[in-house]
């Protein structure tokens, strides 16, 4: 009988330790305390982010895109995830909620609920946002249309459905910090800023481990486009990308390649978002890419 209450112990133990390794967190109630964002700098935000490529309808243009009504779906090898409704409506998207809502959905990856989101929605590299712009951002996604279209449940199977062991991926995942430790001037600061965070460019140009998280240490080397048998997304790091900064740049403003070809796939809407952004910050994204050590 002592073996049998030793063994039910270390059971409830473990159990002990797998909810609190795998309960979601938050921001201190008090960290957006007397923050107020400022929707013209959130709309710059908004392309940075680049919010419209994920949750605007499926085959969206203009400025339909800013109807955040959700649909897009994104094959990866643990199921089909789609994009929610984030538009400003109360019952279907983010009407609801708080600054600090959106805060703790970016950053830890959880909703207002207390429910892990899946990792489809960057929050590895959103982590490295900061307060400040995601007040902004908030401010304005709740001066864009409202759409009552319902969220599309994910197709995930068994055992990914149960979002409680995300906490166990998040633990292996989040909160690593900068890539590139040292920027070694403002400019490349401000680039590592747009690319490693807002424009979370390493989840499409970084390879993946088993378990789906990026490996850092092919940091924008490249990887296969998921539910692809043949695409890649290309290696950025200058030994693959020998384009100039000037080039880079222009890349990002017009679509358009040094060798007269124009942007495709995923990346025409990424086009769409950064040609949004100033000059200065077209120019920071390519100094940073610049600065990559080569692979």
């Amino acid at each position: 009988m002592r073996l049998f209450r030793y063994l039910g112990l270390l059971v409830l133990a473990g159990l002990a330790g797998f909810w609190l390794l795998t309960r979601p967190e938050r921001l201190d109630p008090s960290s957006m305390s007397g923050m107020t964002g400022d929707a013209a700098r959130g709309q710059l935000v908004f392309a940075a982010a680049g919010c419209a490529a994920c949750h605007a309808a499926p085959g969206a243009e203009g400025e339909a895109r800013l109807v955040l009504a959700g649909g897009e779906g994104f094959a990866s090898p643990f199921g089909t995830f789609y994009a929610p409704n984030i538009s400003p409506s109360p019952d279907h998207g983010i009407g609801g909620w708080s600054a600090q809502d959106l805060a703790n959905a970016m950053q830890h990856g959880t909703s207002p609920e207390g429910q892990h989101y899946y990792p489809a929605f960057p929050y590895v590299s959103y982590a490295n946002a900061e307060l400040g712009d995601i007040a902004d951002l908030y401010a304005y996604l709740i001066t864009l249309p409202v759409s009552d279209t319902p969220s599309r449940a994910h197709d995930v199977g068994f055992p990914f459905n149960i979002r409680r062991g995300l906490g166990l991926w998040k633990w292996l995942n989040v909160g690593k910090g900068w890539v590139m430790a040292d920027p070694g001037d403002a400019q490349v600061a401000r680039g590592r800023y747009l690319v490693e965070a807002l424009g979370h460019c390493g989840e499409c140009h970084t390879p993946r481990d088993a378990l789906g998280g990026m490996q850092r240490d092919k940091w924008l080397t490249g990887g296969p486009i998921p539910g692809s048998s043949k695409g890649r997304f290309p290696d950025l790091t200058p030994n693959a990308l020998k384009w100039s900064a000037e080039d880079i740049a222009y890349y990002l403003e017009t679509g358009f390649t040094p060798d007269f070809d124009s942007a495709g796939g995923a990346m025409a809407d990424v086009i769409q978002n950064t040609a949004l952004l100033p000059p200065e910050d077209r120019a920071a994204i390519a100094a940073y890419l610049k600065a990559l050590p080569a692979n």
